[in-house]
């Protein structure tokens, strides 16, 4: 039988003094006045009065509002960032390492992942393998599969996978590669994980029909499972997706509605696959919805920072590192975290972001003017806060060693440098 949600809250430290994301991550001062204000609350915590706060989609209007309204005497608009808090406060040497717990799930991903995608036609096989060759991180699979061992256990089960967790795992993965190949069209980009990309091998004829060929997969994958509730939930990201890269064809003239349109396209576009993939694992052990939030939460708040560290790298790693062009987000127009928050100290950056950087000289000015900001600085803290809240959701998961790698993940997502 599955643990009641009364007893989640008891894996929290039963401080009744400060809430829980303070206990957790030292979030107070001015940075508590962020979590006031960006975080809506869904409940209370049992016995201590204190109120259960919880980010979702429809919460960035207030982020954004107190990012881009807010009018200080300081130049910067948060405290200057200090170093993130999760290695000082998780730095238990019996944390594991994710990509170490997960790996022996994954061992034969990309095979399994292959099978699905057999073709007898060769031009079409080798489309569709091409970045299934098993150098990828098998990022978003690693989440899966400690959310889903990490929720069997907290479900007084034993740690194992189930089938169609597994195959959750397999189809994130799908879902995620078939994206790339769709918006490397899209973008008209040449080069994707340190390889040319598909559709200047192939052309991009034959890679949007690669790309539709790795979803239809996917998608009979999924309905094998036969779970209706996980169909939906993971139908949804198709939709994101799309919805996604509409909202990032367009702009918006105010500012406080630009970063609300931006965090909206980051959640689509990266951190729905990732956080509707660690609740469809969830449907699958535990029926209480209160859990599917838990595991939903935390793949929305990892999957937010790992894209606004990855806006962040576009201006701070070279393209070796990122295995594509750098300035690629400014190239094409599109204004991220960095330039958004460097917009309050440098207004020009207004009328450059309107005309999606497109005159002579805008990308140029644009880098600078972002490296001269504190941008980059603002953006890395901002990852930090989500994260902060992602560690604060899965910590109220009975503690395994699959909990733990999925916090300590947190700290590895705001240091990567690719």
């Amino acid at each position: 039988m599955a643990t009641p949600w009364r007893h989640c809250w008891r894996w929290t430290t039963g401080a009744t003094s400060t809430s829980v994301l303070e206990t957790i991550c030292g979030f107070n001062g001015r940075s508590a006045t962020f979590a006031a204000l960006s975080l809506r609350g869904t409940g209370t915590v049992a016995g201590s009065g204190k109120e259960r706060l919880s980010f979702r989609p429809e919460d960035t209007t207030s982020i954004g509002n107190y990012i881009l309204t807010s009018r200080h005497k300081s130049r910067l608009l948060y405290p200057t960032p200090k170093p993130c808090c999760c290695k000082r406060i998780h730095s238990d040497a019996k944390l594991k390492d994710p990509f170490t717990l997960a790996q022996k799930d994954l061992n034969h991903l990309y095979d399994d992942i292959k099978k699905e995608l057999f073709v007898t036609k060769s031009e079409l096989k080798s489309l569709c393998d091409y970045y299934f060759d098993g150098k990828g991180k098998a990022f978003r699979p690693m989440i899966v599969v400690l959310m889903a061992r990490a929720c069997n256990i907290h479900s007084n089960r034993d740690g194992d996978l189930l089938p169609g967790q597994r195959s959750i795992a397999m189809i994130s993965e799908m879902i995620h590669t078939a994206s790339l190949v769709h918006d490397d069209v899209i973008d008209g980009s040449d080069k994707r994980r340190g390889k040319t990309t598909i559709s200047e091998v192939w052309g991009e004829r034959k890679a949007i029909l690669a790309g539709d060929f790795i979803l239809s997969a996917a998608s009979m994958a999924l309905a094998r499972i036969g779970n209706n509730t996980v169909v939906s939930v993971l139908s949804q990201v198709i939709e994101d997706l799309v919805r996604g890269e509409f909202m990032q064809l367009g702009s918006k003239e105010n500012e406080s509605e630009r970063f609300k349109h931006y965090l909206e396209k980051s959640f689509k576009k990266t951190a729905s696959l990732i956080a509707n993939s660690c609740k469809a694992v969830s449907i699958l052990v535990n029926s209480d919805p209160e859990v599917q939030e838990i595991a939903f939460q935390y793949g929305r708040n990892v999957g937010i920072a790992f894209q606004l560290v990855d806006d962040v790298l576009d201006f701070t790693a070279c393209a070796s590192q990122l295995g594509k062009p750098s300035a690629t987000d400014l190239k094409l127009g599109l204004a991220t975290g960095p330039v958004l928050f460097a917009c309050q100290q440098f207004p020009e950056l207004h009328a450059m972001i309107m005309r999606r950087f497109s005159t002579t000289g805008d990308v140029d000015r644009a880098w600078q003017y972002v490296l001269e900001s504190d941008g980059v600085d603002q953006t890395n803290y901002l990852a930090q806060s989500y994260c902060r809240e992602a560690i604060r959701q899965i910590s109220l998961l009975r503690p395994s060693p699959e909990r733990d790698a999925l916090i300590r993940l947190t700290e590895m997502v705001l240091t990567r440098d690719k």
